[in-house]
């Protein structure tokens, strides 16, 4: 009957160096994760900010089409809405017309979207609406420059 020896240089099992090697690539990985998610993040806000252009123009759209006798009161010039105090809120007045519902409008963009947005109702050519909105995304790391969304529609 023989007998094996077993060398400890064969069962030493892994070295220090292959340790080290693991770690530094499991790090590398756990990095590029880290930063897909903090840009996943970034995107998102700008993408919410988007979807809340796009459903406050549509908005805009509906109160058009069911007002359009004062289909003109709703022709606004670009303007920034800077000077809208958004402290209290949009609160609603009691007297519906165009006028009042521009400025609630023009308060609701400047609460979702920040008080450097800027809007733009054409009504010029009626039935055909235009309504531009533009905000500034310097907020989203990465991401200079403004937002804008643009819908035109026929009422």
């Amino acid at each position: 009957m023989r007998r094996y020896s077993v060398r400890r240089h064969d069962a030493a099992g892994f070295s220090m160096i292959e340790v080290l090697i693991t770690l530094v690539v499991l790090a590398f990985g756990l990095l590029g994760l880290a930063l897909l998610q903090t840009m996943n993040l970034r995107y998102t806000k700008s993408a919410n900010q988007r979807t809340q252009a796009v459903n406050l123009a549509g908005e805009l759209l509906d109160m058009m089409r069911s007002n359009r006798s004062e289909l003109a009161g709703y022709e606004i010039a670009s303007t920034s809405l800077t000077g809208v105090d958004v402290s209290d809120g949009c609160a609603t007045e009691a007297v519906l017309g165009a006028i009042s519902n521009v400025e609630r409008w023009k308060c609701e963009v400047a609460e979702a979207l920040g008080t450097s947005a800027t809007v733009a109702v054409d009504t010029s050519a009626a039935p055909t609406v235009k309504i531009n909105v533009r905000w500034d995304e310097s907020n989203v790391s990465t991401l200079t420059g403004q937002g804008e969304i643009r819908l035109e529609t026929k009422l």
